[in-house]
Protein backbone atom coordinates (compact mmCIF):
# COMPACT_ATOMS: atom_id res chain seq x y z
CA UNK A 1 0.00 0.00 0.00
CA UNK A 2 1.18 3.35 -1.05
CA UNK A 3 0.34 6.83 0.96
CA UNK A 4 0.84 10.21 0.61
CA UNK A 5 3.94 11.16 3.49
CA UNK A 6 2.52 13.01 6.25
CA UNK A 7 5.28 13.55 8.42
CA UNK A 8 9.00 14.20 8.32
CA UNK A 9 11.47 11.24 7.41
CA UNK A 10 14.41 10.34 9.27
CA UNK A 11 17.62 12.27 8.09
CA UNK A 12 20.88 11.00 8.62
CA UNK A 13 24.57 10.99 7.38
CA UNK A 14 26.65 7.98 6.56
CA UNK A 15 28.94 6.01 8.87
CA UNK A 16 31.57 3.93 7.48
CA UNK A 17 32.12 1.88 10.52
CA UNK A 18 29.51 3.58 13.15
CA UNK A 19 25.96 1.87 14.30
CA UNK A 20 23.31 1.76 12.52
CA UNK A 21 20.17 3.74 11.81
CA UNK A 22 18.13 2.14 13.34
CA UNK A 23 15.31 1.78 16.59
CA UNK A 24 13.85 -1.42 17.56
CA UNK A 25 10.04 -1.57 18.60
CA UNK A 26 7.47 -4.23 19.39
CA UNK A 27 4.39 -4.42 16.62
CA UNK A 28 1.37 -2.75 17.56
CA UNK A 29 -0.62 -4.85 16.06
CA UNK A 30 -0.27 -8.78 14.31
CA UNK A 31 0.33 -7.79 10.47
CA UNK A 32 3.04 -5.49 9.27
CA UNK A 33 2.04 -2.09 7.20
CA UNK A 34 3.63 -3.06 4.15
CA UNK A 35 3.39 -2.05 0.47
CA UNK A 36 1.34 -4.89 -1.24
CA UNK A 37 -1.02 -6.96 0.82
CA UNK A 38 0.04 -10.22 3.31
CA UNK A 39 -2.99 -12.38 1.97
CA UNK A 40 -2.92 -13.76 -1.54
CA UNK A 41 -6.41 -12.32 -3.85
CA UNK A 42 -7.73 -9.20 -4.29
CA UNK A 43 -5.27 -6.29 -3.77
CA UNK A 44 -2.06 -8.21 -4.64
CA UNK A 45 -0.10 -7.41 -6.91
CA UNK A 46 -0.23 -9.38 -10.32
CA UNK A 47 2.59 -8.51 -13.00
CA UNK A 48 1.68 -9.48 -16.64
CA UNK A 49 2.72 -13.30 -17.44
CA UNK A 50 1.94 -16.45 -18.15
CA UNK A 51 -0.91 -18.12 -15.64
CA UNK A 52 0.34 -21.17 -13.31
CA UNK A 53 3.33 -19.70 -11.47
CA UNK A 54 3.58 -18.28 -7.89
CA UNK A 55 2.76 -14.54 -7.59
CA UNK A 56 4.96 -12.43 -5.36
CA UNK A 57 2.54 -12.60 -3.06
CA UNK A 58 0.94 -15.69 -2.90
CA UNK A 59 0.38 -18.13 0.44
CA UNK A 60 3.90 -20.30 -1.22
CA UNK A 61 5.67 -17.19 -0.38
CA UNK A 62 4.26 -16.54 2.55
CA UNK A 63 5.03 -19.49 3.77
CA UNK A 64 8.45 -19.36 2.84
CA UNK A 65 9.05 -15.77 5.05
CA UNK A 66 7.31 -17.59 7.96
CA UNK A 67 9.91 -20.01 8.18
CA UNK A 68 12.62 -17.18 8.28
CA UNK A 69 11.00 -16.68 11.78
CA UNK A 70 10.40 -13.23 13.21
CA UNK A 71 12.89 -11.13 15.96
CA UNK A 72 12.53 -7.57 16.84
CA UNK A 73 11.43 -5.27 14.18
CA UNK A 74 14.04 -2.53 13.38
CA UNK A 75 12.56 0.84 11.98
CA UNK A 76 14.25 2.82 9.36
CA UNK A 77 13.04 5.48 6.97
CA UNK A 78 14.61 6.38 4.08
CA UNK A 79 14.08 9.31 1.66
CA UNK A 80 14.77 9.38 -1.99
CA UNK A 81 15.12 12.91 -3.12
CA UNK A 82 17.11 15.54 -5.39
CA UNK A 83 20.20 16.48 -3.27
CA UNK A 84 23.38 18.25 -3.10
CA UNK A 85 26.50 16.62 -2.48
CA UNK A 86 29.68 16.78 -1.44
CA UNK A 87 32.20 14.51 -3.03
CA UNK A 88 34.85 15.74 -0.81
CA UNK A 89 35.52 19.53 -2.41
CA UNK A 90 33.04 19.57 -4.87
CA UNK A 91 29.57 19.66 -4.90
CA UNK A 92 27.23 18.25 -7.21
CA UNK A 93 23.44 18.21 -7.76
CA UNK A 94 22.22 14.09 -7.77
CA UNK A 95 19.47 11.74 -6.29
CA UNK A 96 20.54 10.53 -2.78
CA UNK A 97 18.87 8.78 -0.24
CA UNK A 98 18.97 11.08 3.12
CA UNK A 99 20.65 13.41 1.54
CA UNK A 100 24.51 11.46 1.65
CA UNK A 101 26.63 9.32 -0.67
CA UNK A 102 26.66 6.46 0.01
CA UNK A 103 22.80 6.21 2.18
CA UNK A 104 23.16 5.84 5.39
CA UNK A 105 24.54 2.19 6.87
CA UNK A 106 21.31 -0.03 7.81
CA UNK A 107 22.71 -2.72 10.00
CA UNK A 108 20.44 -5.58 11.83
CA UNK A 109 21.10 -8.88 13.43
CA UNK A 110 20.14 -12.39 11.60
CA UNK A 111 16.34 -12.99 12.62
CA UNK A 112 15.54 -8.95 13.07
CA UNK A 113 12.69 -7.67 11.10
CA UNK A 114 13.27 -5.09 9.33
CA UNK A 115 11.01 -1.97 8.20
CA UNK A 116 12.36 0.10 5.80
CA UNK A 117 9.80 3.46 4.68
CA UNK A 118 11.29 4.85 1.25
CA UNK A 119 9.59 8.52 0.80
CA UNK A 120 9.66 9.18 -2.78
CA UNK A 121 10.28 12.38 -2.91
CA UNK A 122 11.81 12.06 -6.94
CA UNK A 123 10.27 13.57 -10.00
CA UNK A 124 9.76 9.95 -11.05
CA UNK A 125 9.05 6.23 -9.80
CA UNK A 126 11.54 4.38 -7.49
CA UNK A 127 11.68 0.85 -6.00
CA UNK A 128 14.18 -0.10 -3.84
CA UNK A 129 16.23 -3.85 -3.74
CA UNK A 130 18.21 -5.37 -1.01
CA UNK A 131 20.61 -6.61 -3.30
CA UNK A 132 21.59 -10.07 -1.85
CA UNK A 133 19.16 -10.67 0.64
CA UNK A 134 17.03 -14.18 0.40
CA UNK A 135 13.76 -12.45 0.94
CA UNK A 136 10.27 -12.71 0.73
CA UNK A 137 9.78 -12.28 -3.21
CA UNK A 138 7.19 -9.15 -2.39
CA UNK A 139 9.83 -7.26 -0.72
CA UNK A 140 12.17 -7.66 -3.87
CA UNK A 141 12.17 -3.98 -5.45
CA UNK A 142 11.78 -5.20 -9.32
CA UNK A 143 9.69 -2.87 -10.96
CA UNK A 144 6.66 -4.54 -12.41
CA UNK A 145 7.35 -7.61 -11.45
CA UNK A 146 7.14 -7.86 -7.99
CA UNK A 147 5.40 -4.66 -6.91
CA UNK A 148 3.89 -1.62 -8.97
CA UNK A 149 6.72 1.57 -8.76
CA UNK A 150 6.85 3.77 -5.68
CA UNK A 151 5.31 6.72 -7.00
CA UNK A 152 6.44 10.33 -6.90
CA UNK A 153 4.96 12.13 -3.53
CA UNK A 154 4.45 8.30 -2.00
CA UNK A 155 5.99 6.23 0.68
CA UNK A 156 6.19 2.22 0.41
CA UNK A 157 7.36 0.13 3.36
CA UNK A 158 9.38 -2.85 3.20
CA UNK A 159 9.18 -5.17 5.69
CA UNK A 160 11.04 -8.94 5.64
CA UNK A 161 13.06 -10.96 8.00
CA UNK A 162 16.82 -10.71 7.31
CA UNK A 163 17.61 -14.31 8.00
CA UNK A 164 21.04 -14.93 6.46
CA UNK A 165 24.80 -12.68 8.51
CA UNK A 166 26.61 -10.73 5.40
CA UNK A 167 27.32 -7.74 3.80
CA UNK A 168 24.46 -6.26 1.35
CA UNK A 169 23.74 -3.42 -0.80
CA UNK A 170 20.17 -1.17 -1.15
CA UNK A 171 20.02 0.05 -4.31
CA UNK A 172 17.15 1.80 -6.28
CA UNK A 173 15.88 -0.86 -9.32
CA UNK A 174 14.66 1.51 -11.59
CA UNK A 175 16.07 3.00 -14.82
CA UNK A 176 19.57 4.40 -14.54
CA UNK A 177 18.87 5.26 -10.98
CA UNK A 178 21.71 2.99 -9.63
CA UNK A 179 23.86 5.16 -11.43
CA UNK A 180 22.63 7.45 -9.06
CA UNK A 181 23.33 8.25 -5.09
CA UNK A 182 20.36 5.81 -4.53
CA UNK A 183 22.10 3.13 -2.54
CA UNK A 184 23.52 2.40 0.75
CA UNK A 185 24.98 -0.52 2.61
CA UNK A 186 23.14 -3.06 4.64
CA UNK A 187 25.06 -5.62 6.99
CA UNK A 188 23.25 -8.07 8.86
CA UNK A 189 25.15 -9.10 11.91
CA UNK A 190 26.00 -12.83 12.89
CA UNK A 191 24.80 -13.18 16.70
CA UNK A 192 27.21 -15.66 16.82
CA UNK A 193 29.83 -14.19 14.96
CA UNK A 194 32.93 -16.61 14.41
CA UNK A 195 35.39 -14.10 13.74
CA UNK A 196 37.94 -12.00 15.96
CA UNK A 197 38.86 -8.63 15.10
CA UNK A 198 38.66 -5.24 16.34
CA UNK A 199 37.62 -2.96 14.36
CA UNK A 200 35.78 -2.89 11.04
CA UNK A 201 36.11 -0.51 8.12
CA UNK A 202 32.91 -0.94 5.44
CA UNK A 203 34.20 0.76 1.56
CA UNK A 204 31.60 1.43 -0.86
CA UNK A 205 33.22 1.85 -4.09
CA UNK A 206 31.79 4.24 -7.41
CA UNK A 207 32.17 5.52 -10.37
CA UNK A 208 30.50 8.62 -10.90
CA UNK A 209 29.29 10.73 -13.97
CA UNK A 210 25.94 12.57 -12.76
CA UNK A 211 25.83 16.24 -12.48
CA UNK A 212 30.23 16.93 -13.72
CA UNK A 213 29.92 18.97 -16.28
CA UNK A 214 26.00 18.94 -17.41
CA UNK A 215 26.37 14.71 -17.38
CA UNK A 216 23.88 12.50 -16.50
CA UNK A 217 23.85 9.03 -17.08
CA UNK A 218 20.38 8.95 -18.91
CA UNK A 219 22.36 10.67 -21.43
CA UNK A 220 25.23 9.04 -20.88
CA UNK A 221 23.12 5.06 -22.10
CA UNK A 222 22.18 7.09 -25.24
CA UNK A 223 25.42 8.21 -26.20
CA UNK A 224 26.06 4.30 -25.79
CA UNK A 225 23.62 3.57 -28.43
CA UNK A 226 23.52 3.00 -32.12
CA UNK A 227 22.79 7.33 -33.00
CA UNK A 228 24.13 8.49 -29.94
CA UNK A 229 27.95 10.25 -29.52
CA UNK A 230 29.35 6.25 -30.05
CA UNK A 231 26.99 6.02 -33.25
CA UNK A 232 27.48 9.42 -34.45
CA UNK A 233 31.53 9.03 -34.15
CA UNK A 234 31.15 5.33 -36.03
CA UNK A 235 29.64 6.77 -38.73
CA UNK A 236 25.76 5.84 -37.49
CA UNK A 237 27.14 2.09 -37.93
CA UNK A 238 24.15 -0.23 -36.54
CA UNK A 239 21.20 2.14 -37.00
CA UNK A 240 19.78 1.79 -40.86
CA UNK A 241 17.29 3.57 -42.04
CA UNK A 242 14.10 3.02 -40.18
CA UNK A 243 15.61 1.90 -36.73
CA UNK A 244 15.67 5.08 -35.18
CA UNK A 245 13.04 4.53 -32.56
CA UNK A 246 14.12 3.68 -29.68
CA UNK A 247 12.59 0.62 -27.08
CA UNK A 248 11.01 1.72 -23.78
CA UNK A 249 13.37 1.24 -20.81
CA UNK A 250 13.00 -2.22 -19.41
CA UNK A 251 12.20 -0.33 -15.70
CA UNK A 252 10.22 1.97 -17.40
CA UNK A 253 12.18 5.21 -16.72
CA UNK A 254 11.00 8.32 -18.76
CA UNK A 255 14.67 9.54 -19.21
CA UNK A 256 15.67 5.90 -20.52
CA UNK A 257 13.63 6.33 -23.52
CA UNK A 258 14.45 9.32 -24.80
CA UNK A 259 15.06 8.84 -28.57
CA UNK A 260 18.68 8.12 -29.76
CA UNK A 261 18.94 10.54 -32.44
CA UNK A 262 19.21 13.68 -30.16
CA UNK A 263 22.25 15.68 -30.98
CA UNK A 264 25.42 15.69 -29.22
CA UNK A 265 24.79 19.37 -27.63
CA UNK A 266 21.54 18.07 -25.88
CA UNK A 267 23.36 14.38 -24.64
CA UNK A 268 25.90 16.35 -22.80
CA UNK A 269 29.58 16.06 -22.48
CA UNK A 270 30.95 12.66 -24.49
CA UNK A 271 31.55 9.98 -21.91
CA UNK A 272 31.64 6.85 -23.85
CA UNK A 273 35.66 5.35 -23.58
CA UNK A 274 37.14 3.89 -26.46
CA UNK A 275 40.04 1.14 -26.76
CA UNK A 276 39.38 0.17 -23.07
CA UNK A 277 41.82 -2.77 -22.20
CA UNK A 278 41.90 -5.47 -19.07
CA UNK A 279 43.59 -8.48 -18.93
CA UNK A 280 41.85 -9.58 -16.07
CA UNK A 281 38.50 -9.28 -17.60
CA UNK A 282 40.16 -10.70 -21.31
CA UNK A 283 38.88 -7.69 -23.13
CA UNK A 284 36.99 -4.29 -22.89
CA UNK A 285 37.35 -3.05 -18.99
CA UNK A 286 33.68 -1.09 -20.02
CA UNK A 287 32.45 1.73 -22.12
CA UNK A 288 31.67 4.74 -19.72
CA UNK A 289 34.37 7.14 -19.10
CA UNK A 290 33.65 8.13 -15.78
CA UNK A 291 35.08 11.27 -14.67
CA UNK A 292 35.59 10.12 -11.15
CA UNK A 293 35.51 7.59 -8.84
CA UNK A 294 34.28 7.51 -4.89
CA UNK A 295 35.71 5.45 -1.80
CA UNK A 296 33.24 6.43 0.69
CA UNK A 297 31.41 9.02 -1.65
CA UNK A 298 34.74 11.19 -1.76
CA UNK A 299 37.64 11.81 -4.60
CA UNK A 300 40.78 10.27 -4.09
CA UNK A 301 41.98 13.90 -3.57
CA UNK A 302 40.13 14.15 -0.33
CA UNK A 303 39.88 10.65 0.90
CA UNK A 304 38.23 9.71 3.68
CA UNK A 305 40.32 8.23 6.26
CA UNK A 306 40.05 4.97 8.87
CA UNK A 307 41.66 5.57 11.86
CA UNK A 308 43.28 2.44 14.05
CA UNK A 309 46.24 1.42 16.31
CA UNK A 310 48.77 -0.80 14.92
CA UNK A 311 49.06 -4.41 15.24
CA UNK A 312 44.73 -3.75 15.12
CA UNK A 313 42.74 -6.32 13.36
CA UNK A 314 40.56 -5.06 10.42
CA UNK A 315 37.45 -6.64 9.24
CA UNK A 316 36.92 -4.65 5.47
CA UNK A 317 33.78 -5.17 4.14
CA UNK A 318 34.08 -3.77 0.54
CA UNK A 319 31.34 -3.03 -1.44
CA UNK A 320 31.09 -2.27 -5.39
CA UNK A 321 28.19 0.12 -6.16
CA UNK A 322 29.25 1.29 -9.26
CA UNK A 323 26.84 1.02 -12.25
CA UNK A 324 29.84 0.36 -15.45
CA UNK A 325 33.14 -0.60 -13.44
CA UNK A 326 34.98 -3.05 -12.10
CA UNK A 327 37.33 -2.61 -8.96
CA UNK A 328 40.88 -4.08 -8.59
CA UNK A 329 41.25 -3.12 -4.83
CA UNK A 330 44.38 -3.74 -2.48
CA UNK A 331 45.55 -2.12 0.54
CA UNK A 332 49.39 -0.78 0.53
CA UNK A 333 51.85 -2.37 2.37
CA UNK A 334 49.00 -5.35 3.57
CA UNK A 335 47.97 -8.44 2.50
CA UNK A 336 44.15 -9.44 2.71
CA UNK A 337 42.94 -12.70 4.16
CA UNK A 338 39.27 -12.91 2.31
CA UNK A 339 36.92 -14.66 4.25
CA UNK A 340 33.36 -13.96 2.72
CA UNK A 341 32.45 -13.30 -0.85
CA UNK A 342 28.39 -11.40 -0.91
CA UNK A 343 27.72 -12.31 2.65
CA UNK A 344 28.34 -16.09 2.26
CA UNK A 345 31.77 -17.17 4.05
CA UNK A 346 34.55 -19.12 2.37
CA UNK A 347 37.52 -21.33 3.63
CA UNK A 348 40.27 -18.35 4.53
CA UNK A 349 42.25 -17.22 1.74
CA UNK A 350 44.98 -15.17 1.46
CA UNK A 351 45.74 -12.78 -1.26
CA UNK A 352 47.45 -9.06 -2.05
CA UNK A 353 44.61 -7.79 -4.30
CA UNK A 354 40.72 -8.57 -5.64
CA UNK A 355 38.68 -7.74 -8.70
CA UNK A 356 35.33 -6.98 -7.33
CA UNK A 357 32.71 -6.19 -9.79
CA UNK A 358 29.67 -4.45 -10.01
CA UNK A 359 27.55 -5.20 -6.71
CA UNK A 360 30.02 -8.12 -5.89
CA UNK A 361 31.13 -7.95 -1.91
CA UNK A 362 34.41 -9.27 -0.14
CA UNK A 363 35.25 -9.08 3.07
CA UNK A 364 38.70 -9.05 4.30
CA UNK A 365 40.88 -9.18 7.26
CA UNK A 366 43.72 -7.04 7.66
CA UNK A 367 46.74 -6.49 10.72
CA UNK A 368 47.14 -2.71 10.41
CA UNK A 369 50.90 -2.06 10.17
CA UNK A 370 52.19 1.39 11.60
CA UNK A 371 51.61 4.38 9.57
CA UNK A 372 49.56 5.59 6.45
CA UNK A 373 48.29 3.23 3.95
CA UNK A 374 46.46 3.80 0.57
CA UNK A 375 43.10 1.55 0.02
CA UNK A 376 43.16 1.90 -3.64
CA UNK A 377 40.07 0.97 -5.92
CA UNK A 378 42.01 1.01 -9.62
CA UNK A 379 39.09 1.02 -12.65
CA UNK A 380 39.94 -1.94 -14.32
CA UNK A 381 40.83 -1.37 -17.63
CA UNK A 382 40.18 1.91 -17.46
CA UNK A 383 41.95 5.17 -16.38
CA UNK A 384 40.82 6.71 -12.71
CA UNK A 385 40.75 5.38 -9.18
CA UNK A 386 38.99 5.01 -5.83
CA UNK A 387 41.13 6.64 -2.35
CA UNK A 388 40.46 5.96 0.72
CA UNK A 389 43.75 6.00 3.75
CA UNK A 390 43.89 3.85 6.89
CA UNK A 391 45.69 5.82 9.29
CA UNK A 392 47.39 4.52 12.57
CA UNK A 393 49.61 7.51 13.37
CA UNK A 394 49.69 11.34 13.63
CA UNK A 395 52.19 12.33 10.69
CA UNK A 396 51.74 14.69 8.05
CA UNK A 397 53.28 12.36 4.96
CA UNK A 398 50.14 11.20 3.12
CA UNK A 399 49.84 8.85 -0.31
CA UNK A 400 49.62 10.69 -2.93
CA UNK A 401 45.89 10.74 -4.73
CA UNK A 402 47.64 9.00 -7.72
CA UNK A 403 49.39 6.41 -5.56
CA UNK A 404 49.84 3.09 -7.08
CA UNK A 405 50.25 0.12 -4.58
CA UNK A 406 52.63 -2.53 -5.43
CA UNK A 407 49.94 -4.94 -4.05
CA UNK A 408 48.03 -4.48 -6.84
CA UNK A 409 49.95 -5.93 -9.44
CA UNK A 410 50.69 -8.98 -6.82
CA UNK A 411 48.51 -11.69 -6.67
CA UNK A 412 45.14 -11.35 -6.80
CA UNK A 413 42.56 -14.57 -5.51
CA UNK A 414 39.42 -15.03 -8.43
CA UNK A 415 36.46 -15.86 -6.77
CA UNK A 416 36.39 -18.89 -8.63
CA UNK A 417 39.24 -19.97 -6.62
CA UNK A 418 37.63 -19.64 -3.15
CA UNK A 419 36.36 -22.45 -1.63
CA UNK A 420 33.28 -22.52 0.62
CA UNK A 421 32.86 -22.69 4.27
CA UNK A 422 31.76 -26.45 5.39
CA UNK A 423 28.50 -24.35 7.30
CA UNK A 424 27.24 -22.81 4.01
CA UNK A 425 28.69 -25.52 1.03
CA UNK A 426 26.30 -27.35 -1.15
CA UNK A 427 26.38 -31.26 -0.96
CA UNK A 428 26.83 -32.73 -3.82
CA UNK A 429 23.12 -33.31 -4.87
CA UNK A 430 22.81 -34.08 -8.75
CA UNK A 431 20.88 -31.37 -10.56
CA UNK A 432 16.77 -32.12 -11.04
CA UNK A 433 16.98 -29.28 -13.83
CA UNK A 434 19.24 -28.40 -16.22
CA UNK A 435 18.73 -24.35 -17.63
CA UNK A 436 21.20 -23.30 -20.52
CA UNK A 437 21.11 -19.08 -21.58
CA UNK A 438 23.15 -17.20 -23.88
CA UNK A 439 24.54 -13.77 -22.87
CA UNK A 440 24.12 -12.33 -26.34
CA UNK A 441 24.71 -8.22 -27.97
CA UNK A 442 26.89 -6.38 -29.12
CA UNK A 443 28.35 -3.06 -28.68
CA UNK A 444 28.26 -1.80 -31.77
CA UNK A 445 24.27 -2.28 -32.00
CA UNK A 446 23.97 -1.84 -28.07
CA UNK A 447 21.58 -4.87 -27.87
CA UNK A 448 22.47 -6.63 -24.94
CA UNK A 449 20.09 -8.93 -23.92
CA UNK A 450 19.56 -13.42 -23.34
CA UNK A 451 19.62 -15.79 -26.72
CA UNK A 452 18.92 -12.92 -28.96
CA UNK A 453 15.87 -11.64 -26.60
CA UNK A 454 15.26 -8.30 -25.13
CA UNK A 455 14.00 -8.30 -21.17
CA UNK A 456 9.98 -8.53 -21.17
CA UNK A 457 8.09 -8.80 -17.92
CA UNK A 458 6.49 -11.70 -19.19
CA UNK A 459 9.58 -13.50 -19.54
CA UNK A 460 9.55 -17.39 -17.31
CA UNK A 461 12.21 -19.50 -17.26
CA UNK A 462 10.09 -22.34 -14.82
CA UNK A 463 11.45 -23.71 -11.87
CA UNK A 464 9.84 -26.01 -8.82
CA UNK A 465 10.32 -25.44 -5.13
CA UNK A 466 12.25 -28.24 -4.03
CA UNK A 467 14.66 -28.86 -6.70
CA UNK A 468 18.60 -28.35 -7.66
CA UNK A 469 18.89 -26.34 -10.56
CA UNK A 470 21.96 -25.86 -12.70
CA UNK A 471 22.17 -22.91 -14.40
CA UNK A 472 24.58 -22.90 -17.46
CA UNK A 473 25.39 -19.27 -18.45
CA UNK A 474 27.22 -19.43 -22.01
CA UNK A 475 28.98 -15.67 -22.78
CA UNK A 476 28.39 -15.25 -26.61
CA UNK A 477 29.37 -11.69 -26.36
CA UNK A 478 32.87 -9.99 -26.75
CA UNK A 479 31.98 -8.38 -23.16
CA UNK A 480 32.43 -9.35 -19.89
CA UNK A 481 29.01 -9.68 -17.63
CA UNK A 482 28.72 -9.67 -13.59
CA UNK A 483 25.33 -11.80 -13.45
CA UNK A 484 23.26 -11.36 -10.22
CA UNK A 485 19.98 -13.54 -9.63
CA UNK A 486 17.77 -12.44 -7.03
CA UNK A 487 15.95 -14.18 -4.00
CA UNK A 488 18.65 -17.04 -3.89
CA UNK A 489 22.48 -18.09 -3.91
CA UNK A 490 24.14 -19.92 -6.02
CA UNK A 491 27.70 -22.10 -6.15
CA UNK A 492 30.08 -20.63 -8.90
CA UNK A 493 30.94 -25.02 -9.92
CA UNK A 494 31.63 -26.93 -12.65
CA UNK A 495 30.74 -30.33 -13.02
CA UNK A 496 33.17 -31.73 -10.78
CA UNK A 497 33.85 -28.85 -8.39
CA UNK A 498 32.58 -27.08 -5.68
CA UNK A 499 32.38 -23.63 -5.04
CA UNK A 500 31.77 -20.82 -3.31
CA UNK A 501 28.19 -18.93 -2.31
CA UNK A 502 27.54 -16.09 -3.74
CA UNK A 503 24.76 -14.01 -5.51
CA UNK A 504 26.61 -12.10 -8.14
CA UNK A 505 29.61 -13.11 -10.83
CA UNK A 506 31.31 -12.53 -13.38
CA UNK A 507 31.18 -14.06 -16.70
CA UNK A 508 34.06 -13.41 -19.00
CA UNK A 509 34.23 -13.16 -22.83
CA UNK A 510 32.96 -16.66 -24.76
CA UNK A 511 33.05 -18.73 -21.58
CA UNK A 512 30.62 -20.44 -19.65
CA UNK A 513 29.93 -20.38 -16.03
CA UNK A 514 27.75 -23.14 -14.28
CA UNK A 515 26.08 -21.96 -10.92
CA UNK A 516 24.36 -24.50 -8.84
CA UNK A 517 21.13 -23.50 -6.57
CA UNK A 518 18.21 -24.92 -4.64
CA UNK A 519 14.70 -23.54 -5.37
CA UNK A 520 14.13 -22.57 -2.07
CA UNK A 521 12.13 -19.25 -2.18
CA UNK A 522 9.12 -19.42 -4.15
CA UNK A 523 8.14 -16.26 -6.70
CA UNK A 524 9.03 -14.44 -9.66
CA UNK A 525 13.09 -13.66 -9.77
CA UNK A 526 15.03 -11.81 -11.72
CA UNK A 527 17.94 -12.68 -13.19
CA UNK A 528 20.52 -9.80 -15.23
CA UNK A 529 23.12 -8.27 -15.62
CA UNK A 530 24.52 -6.11 -12.85
CA UNK A 531 26.50 -3.40 -15.64
CA UNK A 532 23.59 -1.08 -15.07
CA UNK A 533 23.82 -0.23 -19.15
CA UNK A 534 23.38 -3.17 -20.52
CA UNK A 535 20.50 -4.33 -17.72
CA UNK A 536 18.53 -1.28 -19.21
CA UNK A 537 19.42 -2.33 -22.51
CA UNK A 538 17.77 -5.15 -22.60
CA UNK A 539 19.70 -7.73 -20.40
CA UNK A 540 17.34 -8.85 -17.88
CA UNK A 541 15.03 -12.22 -17.39
CA UNK A 542 12.53 -14.13 -15.39
CA UNK A 543 12.62 -17.07 -13.37
CA UNK A 544 9.50 -18.31 -12.16
CA UNK A 545 8.65 -20.70 -9.98
CA UNK A 546 5.44 -22.88 -11.25
CA UNK A 547 2.75 -23.83 -8.66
Amino acid sequence: MQKPSRRTLLRAPFAAAGAGLLASCSDSGSEPRSGPQHTAGTGAFVPQGPRGFVNPSDPEVLAAERKRGSGPVRMVSFTAAPSMLDLGGRSVHSWAYNESVPGPLVRVTAGDVLSLTVGNRLPEKTTLHAHGVRLRCDMDGAPDLTQPPIEAGTDFIYRFVAAHPGTYLFHSHVGMQPDRALYAPFIVDDPREPLSYDKEWILVLDDWVDGIDGSNPEQVIQQLKPGGSMGMDMGGMGMGPGRGSPSPSPHGSKHASMAPSKSKAALGPDRVLRNSHSSMLHGEGGNVAYPHYLANGRLRTDPSVFRCKPGDRIRIRIINAGSETAFRVALGGHDMTVTHTDGYPVKPQRTDALLVGMAERYDVLVTAKDGVFPFVALAEGKPGKALALLRTDKGRNLPAPDVRPSELDRECVPARRLVPAESVAMDDRKPDRDLRIRITGTMKKYDWGFDHTPYDVRQRHAVRAGERVRLTLINATDMWHPMHLHGHTFAVTGLNSEGARKDTTIVLPHRKLVLDFDADNPGLWMLHCHNQYHSESGMMTVLGYKK
